[in-house]
């Protein structure tokens, strides 16, 4: 707990001309790269750890050149600290990734040089496979979301509308491998129609990407239109709440947490792992890597590369499961 209390503490006294240039960082993280809220809370967490450790290992509150003196053994220092209070290599990866795009601001704004953070190496990760669902998984959760709405509970308070709402959500996911915020950050004028069965999808780093949409998809969507009760209009969000505001990613995970209790789905079975499927899916097709890469907005093929992977544990597990010799093998 004292590691997780000390990342969400308040940023610490520091000098206030760092202080100027750590919100001026923010100011260009959030216009000139576009990251989103959840991406800089992140930032803003990394941040403030790394500050309360330096205040602590120096003994007084940080300036600039402070940090422009930091020596590849005080960065060693942060990253020993970390580690004894058992905090994951993917959290560390992210703190230093978030500490070296502090660095390069602050050194092309003239503000502080350090060279010695390039010399600390990022810790590896162990190479996690994407977790999908397979075509029965995926098809049974598409066909059974919209029943956690339709109950006389929902009827009597008129959100009987929230299981189509739900089920395009789904449908769009998988049917379109779209991440869970480029689906909720839609708005009315974005949705597909038949006569253009495309989306533009804007993804991460602001790029953007063409989509085909197939007809399934955009029948949910318009079964949901139909049904949702706010007049939207084309500048207003594509998903709706209760009250008629955007959809937060939260309700989407929850009722995707229901769905996993209600189908025995495993605690792998997340809205994310509908894009999974898609790619997954769509490989064991005979979908190239190219035209995945393109759908899924991925900057490297690399990343791509990873559903071969997935595809070849799905098939030897349907190898060792049917064919007649397997068992003698193992």
């Amino acid at each position: 707990m004292a590691g997780a209390e000390r990342l969400n503490a308040p940023t610490p006294r520091i000098e206030p001309a760092l202080e100027s240039a750590i919100a001026g960082w923010n100011r260009w993280l959030a216009d000139e790269k576009r990251a989103s809220d959840h991406t800089l809370a992140a930032y803003r967490r990394d941040l403030n750890g790394f500050l309360s450790f330096i205040a602590g290992h120096i003994g007084y509150a940080p300036g600039l050149e402070d940090l422009a003196a930091l020596t590849p053994a005080d960065f060693r220092s942060y990253l020993a600290d970390r580690s004894s209070r058992g905090l994951a290599r993917s959290s560390t990866a992210r703190a230093l990734s978030t500490l070296r795009s502090l660095f390069r601001f602050l050194d092309k704004r003239g503000l502080a040089h350090n060279a010695a953070i390039q010399a600390i190496r990022t810790p590896k990760l162990p190479r996690s496979l994407p977790k999908a669902l397979d075509m029965a998984e995926a098809g049974e959760t598409l066909e059974a979301i919209s029943s956690l709405s339709d109950t006389e509970w929902f009827e009597q308070r008129g959100l009987g509308w929230m299981g189509q709402r739900d089920a395009a959500i789904l449908t769009l996911l998988y049917g379109c491998g779209l991440r869970v915020s480029e689906a909720l950050g839609l708005n009315q004028k974005d949705a597909p129609s038949r006569e253009t069965s495309t989306l533009v999808i804007t993804g991460k780093g602001n790029k953007q990407r063409l989509v085909p949409v197939l007809p399934i998809v955009i029948d949910a969507i318009d079964a949901y239109r139909e049904a949702c009760p706010f007049p939207l209009k084309a500048g207003d969000p594509l998903f709706v709440g209760a009250r008629g505001k955007r959809l937060t990613s939260r309700i989407v995970q929850r009722q995707m947490q229901k769905l996993r209790l209600q189908l025995g789905l495993p605690d792998t079975a997340t809205p994310h792992a509908l894009r999974h499927s898609f790619a997954t899916h769509l490989l064991a097709g005979g979908g190239d890597l190219r035209t995945i890469q393109e759908l899924l907005g991925h900057a490297s093929l690399s990343t791509t590369q990873r559903y071969t992977e997935v595809d070849a544990a799905r098939l030897t597990e349907v190898y060792r499961a049917a064919h007649p010799r397997a068992k003698k093998a193992d």
